[in-house]
């Protein structure tokens, strides 16, 4: 008897996870798939039954393509600052200096500053009698239109992801650098290795599994992104700011659309699952070869 308890234990305590799951995954995942095959134009309440009608829609309507093209680029330029900026921060913050403790405050700083509050501050940053114009007509550098022009705006909200977000990661890369092999750094020393070669032969190779990590964190959050472009822009100017997530809100929300906003999110959980699965079977068999 003794050995059949032992033996379902573990699962008991396996319920309350998988009671959190049921609850915000798995009810409003299989709710969203079922609105995203009804239409809501006539009635709230009533909706009629259209099969792929949504989804099809989704796929003719250019908006959509320019705001999954708008996330694509969101990711691509912010996650790759953020799973390689952060390493540099962690390894100087790793140092036995004197006062390290504050400058680590200081890097963490951004990431407890409230994402409203950092969007409002860097709003005003960038209007173009802001600070930021001020100080680069300085350098010859005319003013920018850093959140009206369709250029320059995305770029403008990316910037702000990535201050809030350096501190964070570079906090889970210290806390990985805490079980690095000293007795490996200490050889290099005796071997005369430079400091890039040192941290490419050990920091980066320890690292991998963290890498990552953050590199899934840092993608999905990417894939996100909606209080910045909420806060800064609202999707503007002529949508070039217009994230997907952003676009599921404004047609669930704005427009009462919600069959396609359904069927949008399910094409957005495909996507973030997808790129998540990518990213850590790539990340593997890299650590793997090393």
């Amino acid at each position: 008897m003794k050995n059949y308890y032992a033996k379902y234990t573990p699962f008991l305590f396996l319920i309350p996870a998988m009671f959190v799951l049921l609850v915000f995954f798995f009810i409003p995942f299989f709710d969203s798939l079922m609105l995203s095959f009804q239409n809501f134009d006539h009635s709230l309440y009533n909706p009629t039954w259209v099969g792929f009608d949504n989804y099809r829609a989704l796929i003719g309507s250019k908006v959509f393509w320019q705001v999954l093209w708008n996330t694509i680029v969101f990711m691509v330029v912010a996650v790759p600052i953020l799973v390689v900026l952060p390493i540099i921060i962690a390894v100087l913050l790793s140092q036995n200096l004197r006062g390290i403790t504050i400058y680590r405050v200081i890097t963490y700083i951004p990431v407890i500053i409230s994402i409203v509050v950092a969007g409002i501050a860097f709003k005003w940053l960038y209007n173009y009698e802001g600070l930021l114009n001020y100080l680069i007509s300085f350098i010859g550098i005319s003013k920018i239109e850093w959140l009206t022009s369709p250029d320059v705006a995305l770029y403008s909200v990316i910037a702000l992801t990535v201050w809030k977000g350096l501190g964070y990661y570079a906090m889970i890369y210290l806390a990985a650098l805490t079980t690095a092999p000293k007795e490996l750094y200490e050889a290099c020393d005796i071997d005369g290795a430079s400091i890039l070669r040192k941290h490419l032969a050990i920091t980066i190779p320890h690292l991998m599994p963290t890498i990552s990590l953050v590199a899934v964190i840092s993608s999905i959050s990417a894939m996100k992104v909606f209080v910045e472009i909420y806060v800064m822009t609202q999707g503007g100017p002529m949508n070039s700011t217009k994230t997907i997530v952003y676009y599921i809100y404004q047609r669930a929300f704005e427009n009462l659309d919600i069959g396609v906003a359904s069927a949008c999110g399910i094409v957005l959980l495909i996507i973030t699952m997808g790129l998540s699965m990518f990213n850590v079977k790539m990340f593997e068999n890299q650590h793997q070869v090393g």
